[in-house]
């Protein structure tokens, strides 16, 4: 049995990049504060006092993983909690003054580091690559929860 050429499995190109990207973010954004939780900080700049599964559903994190960014963000006084008036059971999250300036502070280094991590394309090559990345990733998101199960499918 030979080998299979890796370079055309999108889940290991998906990795290498990953890979990269976590490079470059821990180089040039933050050491401290993750991707993940930088998608949270932007999405309650985008839209303030959203509660938390509906933040997670924004950012594509699940409930556990959104509950331990939240919980960060929290202890590191990114974040506020407040009760939602019309449904006590719900919490409402906000940015604090620190968050935002976290926020500005990290939105210009991530747009550095894009253009690094974009370098090798040109603009309009970059705009094929997130159209096509953003397809691949609307699709996958019908995965999650899908309508009707998946089946394996054999050859005939």
């Amino acid at each position: 049995m030979a080998a299979v050429d890796l370079t055309t499995h999108p889940g290991h190109l998906a990795r290498r990049l990953q890979q990269a990207h976590y490079l470059l973010w821990n180089t040039m954004v933050s050491e401290e504060i993750t991707s993940p939780q930088f998608a949270v900080l932007n999405t309650l700049v985008a839209e303030p006092g959203l509660d938390q599964r509906t933040v997670g559903e924004r950012v594509g994190l699940d409930r556990s993983t959104i509950a331990e960014v939240i919980s960060r963000l929290t202890r590191r006084e990114l974040i506020d909690k407040v009760r939602d008036p019309q449904d006590g059971r719900r919490s409402l999250l906000r940015l604090t003054p620190e968050g935002l300036r976290t926020h500005k502070k990290l939105t210009v280094r991530t747009a550095r580091m894009n253009q690094v991590l974009l370098g090798p394309l040109d603009g309009a090559e970059q705009t094929v690559f997130f159209d096509l990345i953003q397809r691949v990733c609307d699709a996958a998101e019908g995965l999650r929860n899908p309508a009707e199960p998946l089946t394996a499918t054999q050859p005939g």
